[in-house]
């Protein structure tokens, strides 16, 4: 099969599937809502501090808390409907990391335990965990022969 395209035809065809995205859209509302989810965080860091619970307690009840809800909302959908908005201010908190273990459990569940959740419940994730750690043993290196 030889499709044959002329130049002008190429042409089309790229500048159909090479337009951008609007910036000037995209860039703001990540930014929005991104920040409206570590005001979340904020405001319930002084909600559980108010309530008596020390520093650390309150920052670990917190990122408990916004893991929960984040998984609540992937779990009824609404996270991704957030997310088709806040693009990276999604993904970028401790939510979207919850989101990411979260969306495929939920989508690989009927296949069982073991081939379905057990195998892929960190398919997403999975690269964010490796190089994390990954990064972080380096450092841990440099530092121990460079920087102590």
């Amino acid at each position: 099969m030889d499709i044959k395209l002329s130049k002008a035809q190429y042409s089309q065809m790229y500048k159909e599937a090479s337009e951008g995205t609007k910036w000037y859209l995209t860039i703001p509302k990540a930014f929005i809502i991104g920040g409206l989810i570590c005001t979340l965080g904020e405001a319930l860091l002084n909600m559980y501090s108010a309530y008596g619970l020390s520093e650390k307690n309150a920052g670990t009840a917190t990122s408990i808390t916004l893991i929960l809800i984040s998984a609540i909302l992937t779990g009824f959908g609404l996270y991704d409907k957030i997310a088709k908005h806040g693009g990276a201010g999604t993904l970028v908190p401790i939510t979207g990391f919850a989101n990411s273990v979260v969306a495929p459990a939920i989508e690989f569940k009927t296949e069982g335990f073991i081939l379905g959740l057990g195998a892929k419940i960190f398919i997403i994730s999975g690269p964010v965990i490796l190089y994390g750690t990954l990064a972080s043993v380096i450092y841990g290196l440099v530092y121990y022969l460079f920087l102590r």
